[in-house]
């Protein structure tokens, strides 16, 4: 059995979070808490927060064990990007672009 969550229109730059995600990728549950807890990345807060919920949905919808729980699947795919302008000299403007990331993370038990 496995259980999939996504978190949508993250703040953050898919090519940082993808730094995150492979640190967690394969990984059991309490040592991918473990290492999350302990990654000085901005990422790394959204990403925890997506585990615990997919490790809740496992236990409360489909009661699975959370110390039986690995990482199966873990990607990054872009979202919306937000264009936004910055003024430059001459009267002529920069294009300033606020990427934003789909983070999506797959529990299963161990076999």
């Amino acid at each position: 059995m496995e259980t999939r969550s996504t978190q949508k229109h993250i703040r953050i730059s898919p090519r940082k979070v993808k730094i995150v995600l492979d640190l967690i990728r394969g990984k059991n549950y309490a040592t991918a808490c473990g290492i999350l807890k302990n990654t000085p990345k901005a990422a790394s807060e959204h990403v925890l927060k997506l585990l615990n919920k997919v490790a809740a949905d496992a236990e409360n919808n489909f009661g699975m064990d959370k110390e039986n729980l690995v990482v199966s699947e873990c990607f990054v795919c872009p979202g919306m990007t937000l264009k936004r302008m910055m003024p430059r000299g001459k009267g002529s403007a920069d294009r300033i672009l606020k990427r934003t990331s789909h983070i999506t993370i797959a529990l299963k038990d161990k076999e």
